[in-house]
């Protein structure tokens, strides 16, 4: 079975369009489990009327989203767990089905991370990037940034069993921190020409993206990686430039 897990916070709108995603994937053995953080903008209506499409869901408060990925690690019960965004989407109603027989190879070797790409897009659904390399051609640079994308990754359950939970004292690179954890010595299977999720840019940590990165630079410190180098300063000048570039393209 797969987890497919949600943490919304005032996503009406769009957590049911994300809820449609999950429930529209042609593979049959799939749950979702939706963790609401008290919203008050009518998402909890929304949930009671999809409550056929979600196999648990829950409203009330919580630490922020590393919080309520955690507690909905309790009620999941796949092999494999997918962490979506409100916002997020599916690329298509076979993406489950097309990642499945890699998932199996993954299993007979001993990996516990799988992945394709993300299409990263804006408010007008126009495409800025993918976002998704085969693993070893940037393995290297997890001790330089994130060069995975986190949203459509899938997560064997032994890796949690092994690394243990998210990280709350983190509050915008937890994800980063637990991969960082879990692939030093371990590699990660790439799933070429998968495209699993369409991404819209924004979340907490494009909206603070200085603190994203001084979070990051705690992972390294914590996992005994150096956290400073030569590479590490050009990746995220460039990760800045960037930062403020989309900032400029998605307001136009």
């Amino acid at each position: 079975m797969i987890s497919i897990i949600i943490a919304v916070l005032n996503g009406q709108v769009a957590v049911e369009q994300c809820i449609n995603s999950v429930y529209n994937q042609s593979y049959p053995n799939k749950e979702l489990i939706i963790m609401d953080g008290g919203s008050t903008d009518g998402t909890v209506t929304r949930l009671m009327n999809n409550t056929e499409k979600i196999a648990y869901w829950e409203s009330g408060t919580d630490e922020g989203i590393y919080n309520a990925w955690n507690k909905a690690l309790s009620h999941a019960r796949g092999d494999w767990i997918c962490f979506l965004g409100a916002d997020d989407q599916f690329w298509h109603e076979r993406v489950l089905s097309e990642m499945f027989p890699h998932l199996m190879e993954a299993v007979a070797h001993g990996i516990q991370v799988v992945y394709g790409r993300a299409a990263m897009v804006n408010r007008k659904e126009e495409i800025i990037k993918f976002i998704g390399k085969p693993w070893e051609k940037i393995s290297w640079l997890m001790q330089h940034g994130m060069p995975l994308p986190h949203t459509g990754l899938m997560h064997h359950r032994s890796l949690f069993n092994e690394y243990g939970l998210f990280d709350e004292t983190f509050r915008i690179a937890a994800d980063y921190e637990l991969l960082l954890r879990a692939l030093k010595n371990k590699p990660a299977l790439y799933i070429p020409d998968c495209i699993s999720v369409r991404w819209q840019s924004g979340g907490i940590s494009y909206d603070n993206f200085l603190s994203a990165h001084r979070e990051m630079k705690r992972a390294l410190q914590k996992n005994g990686f150096n956290d400073f180098s030569w590479i590490w300063l050009a990746v995220h000048m460039r990760g800045i430039i960037r930062h403020y570039w989309r900032k400029i393209f998605n307001n136009h």
